[in-house]
C-alpha cells in the first residue's frame, strides 16, 4: 500500500500494480480495496502492461476523509493520484466513479483518456427516478446513525434492488463492509445529482469533455444501463460504445481488461 495527499491534505490509499503507462482504476458505490476483489483481479491483469493505480476513495479503507465534504475533493483526489503517477494517465470509471471521472476530464487536460462501465443515470422510464430528495434523505439517516437504513435505501431507490432481496442481504457477510463505508453513499449521491432524474442528461455538464471515450454496458445489465451507456455515448463528442456480451453490472475482468487494454493502447504512454 501507498498513499498520496490531496489538495486538502487528505492522505489518499493505494496499491500499484505493474509498469507501464499509467492507469487510474475509479470504484463505485462501496468499492474500495478491501472488499473489491473484482477491481483488484483487473488491475492484476492490466499491469501486464500498465502501471495500474487501485485506490480508495476519500471516507473508504486506508484513505482519510477531511470534512467537510464537497465533490470537489473527490476530483482533487484523483488529480493527486495522476499527478504522482507523473501527471497524465488514462482513466477508469466504474458506476457511479464514472461521473467523477467525467467532472474531472471536464476541468482538467490530464485525463488523455477514459473509459466507464454503466454509469448508473436514470435518464427515461425506464426505472422509477430517484426522489428530488434522495441525497438529503440519506445524508438525515446518516447524521442518525442509521448505517443500515443508509445501504437498504440505496439498494432499493437508487441501484433498483427488490424490497424481498434486502432482508437475506443483511444477514450476508458483505453486509457489515457495506454499513462501514454507508455515509459515503451521500458522496456518490452528491455526483449523480441531475442525472437520476428520469430527464434527459444536463447537456451543459460535459460539454467541455472532448478526450477519447469508451462507454460500456453488460448485454446481461436491465433497460436502465443500456440508456445510460447510450446517453452518455451520445452527450460526449469523442465516444464510442460497446455493449459486452453476457455481462452484467458485475463485469468479469477477464473481459473488461483486453478492451481496456486495446482502447488505452497497451504500451503507449498517454501524450
Amino acid at each position: 500500500m501507498q498513499r498520496v495527499n490531496s489538495a486538502d491534505g487528505t492522505a489518499i490509499a493505494f496499491d500499484l500494480y505493474g509498469q507501464g503507462p499509467p492507469v487510474i482504476l475509479v470504484g463505485g458505490a462501496f468499492q474500495h480495496r478491501a472488499i473489491d476483489p473484482s477491481t483488484a483481479q483487473l488491475a492484476d491483469r492490466l499491469g501486464q502492461h500498465f502501471s495500474v493505480y487501485h485506490y480508495d476513495r476519500r471516507g473508504r479503507g486506508d484513505s482519510g476523509d477531511t470534512p467537510p465534504y464537497a465533490p470537489e475533493r473527490e476530483i482533487e483526489d484523483l488529480e493527486a493520484l495522476i499527478a504522482a503517477a507523473g501527471g497524465s494517465a488514462y482513466v477508469f470509471g466504474m458506476s457511479s466513479g464514472a461521473p467523477i471521472v467525467l467532472d474531472a476530464a471536464a476541468r482538467a487536460t490530464t485525463i488523455k483518456k477514459m473509459a466507464v462501465y454503466e454509469p448508473p443515470f436514470i435518464v427515461d422510464d425506464s426505472m422509477p427516478p430517484a426522489p428530488a430528495d434522495y441525497v438529503a434523505h440519506l445524508k438525515t439517516l446518516i447524521a442518525a446513525g442509521r448505517r443500515g437504513d443508509v445501504v437498504e435505501y440505496f439498494l432499493i431507490t437508487a441501484a433498483g434492488v427488490p424490497v424481498e432481496y434486502i432482508a437475506p442481504m443483511r444477514d450476508s457477510p458483505i453486509w457489515p463492509a457495506f454499513e462501514k463505508v454507508a455515509h459515503t453513499l451521500a458522496y456518490d449521491g452528491a455526483f449523480m445529482e441531475g442525472t437520476i432524474s428520469g430527464k434527459p442528461l444536463p447537456p451543459e455538464r460535459w460539454a467541455a469533455v472532448t478526450v477519447p471515450t469508451l462507454v460500456m454496458d453488460g448485454g446481461n445489465s436491465d433497460l436502465r444501463m443500456h440508456s445510460a451507456a447510450q446517453a452518455l455515448a451520445d452527450a460526449l463528442p469523442a465516444a464510442q460504445r460497446r455493449t459486452l456480451e453476457g455481462q452484467t453490472h458485475e463485469v468479469a475482468p477477464e473481459v473488461l481488461a483486453p478492451l481496456l487494454e486495446d482502447f488505452f493502447g497497451a504500451g503507449e504512454r498517454p501524450a
